[in-house]
């Protein structure tokens, strides 16, 4: 069977990351959709390597004969279309923040819990996490399945499309000013981000976290089980595409690090790099465009009992957010439609 499929945000960083994925992976389609703000109607979007489509407006788009949609617009806009697009028949899998802590509504890592997105029937609609949750919890699911986790303390660093394309748009002009010996002009984040990190992702909440990191925390429980407790420091850097993690695991009971890193070659969706030598590991830069998360540095913590040390990146606009989405609608489309 094939779908009519529609993705909304088809002009950002993820929803044409998601039309890419969906060509790719020879999803199986009927029609594709591109759907966007007003003034984004008219433009045209790549879908695959040779067809185009013509962005269509979201605000008056009928969604009677879509079975499918891919959404990653804000969360107000995600807020304000879903439940019209719900009640006309489609499931929406969102990549926004709304709808993830919502009871009724599944958040799923196909690697890690695709029996959640049998919850889709509640709402008709799956959440997609924080794309620096995906990544995490991929890289933990193999080594809870040996050994209970008992505690994460994780430390990121998270490139600057993450954020958008004017977030990429003020590294690249902050450098080439730099360069030039020019001012250089800070609109987008709080600090200069050019030759910088900033610890501050999202806005901060009273207990001092940021809600990026309450995200890691609150999603991470959700998905891979409440008892897990975890600490999270989540920072931009001045990269474009990859997100980074140093990820420190405390386990229930011990661990070898080469039982470890066996069952993470042998878990779907993970590349194993881990070599103790100069090049012996995948950096940011090198995962840009590829789909696998990519784990390194795998070693004992000696700082805790039954601890384990791991390096962690992936593409943040493929597995990040658009691969996954495509996945859940893969399974979804397999054995739920």
């Amino acid at each position: 069977m094939c779908y009519k499929v529609a993705v909304v945000g088809a002009t950002g960083n993820v929803g044409r990351e998601m039309l890419q994925t969906l060509a790719e992976r020879a999803f199986p389609i009927d029609e594709v959709v591109a759907l966007a703000s007003s003034r984004s109607a008219g433009r045209e979007v790549s879908f695959g390597k040779d067809k185009m489509l013509k962005v269509e407006a979201l605000d008056n788009f009928d969604f009677s004969d879509t079975q499918i949609v891919l959404s990653s617009p804000g969360a107000k806009t995600a807020a304000a279309f879903a439940p019209r697009a719900t009640k006309a028949g489609a499931v929406v899998i969102d990549n926004s923040s709304y709808f993830r802590m919502d009871e009724d509504v599944p958040l799923v890592v196909p690697e890690v819990n695709p029996e959640a997105i049998a919850g889709y029937t509640a709402r008709h609609i799956i959440a997609n996490p924080n794309c620096s949750t995906i990544q995490m919890v991929v890289a933990l699911k193999p080594l809870h399945d040996l050994a209970p986790i008992r505690r994460v303390v994780v430390a990121t660093y998270q490139s600057t499309s993450g954020a958008g394309r004017e977030a990429m748009d003020e590294l690249f002009n902050q450098t080439r000013a730099i360069y030039m010996n020019s001012p250089v002009e800070k609109a987008f984040f709080t600090k200069q981000i050019a030759f910088n990190v900033i610890p501050h992702i999202d806005i901060f909440m009273e207990n001092g976290d940021t809600k990026e990191e309450w995200k890691m925390v609150v999603e991470t429980k959700k998905i891979m089980g409440p008892r897990i407790e975890i600490s999270a420091t989540c920072v931009r850097v001045p990269v474009f595409i990859g997100h980074g993690e140093a990820v420190h695991v405390e386990f229930e009971k011990p661990l070898p690090e080469d039982e470890a890193r066996e069952a993470l070659k042998a878990a779907p969706g993970i590349s194993v790099v881990d070599h103790r030598t100069d090049e012996g590991y995948v950096t940011p830069e090198e995962c840009a465009g590829e789909d696998p998360i990519y784990v390194s540095r795998i070693r004992t913590d000696a700082s805790v009992e039954h601890g384990l040390a791991m390096w962690v990146v992936t593409d943040n606009l493929r597995k990040g957010a658009a691969l996954n989405a495509v996945q859940i609608a893969e399974v979804l489309a397999a054995e739920y439609l």
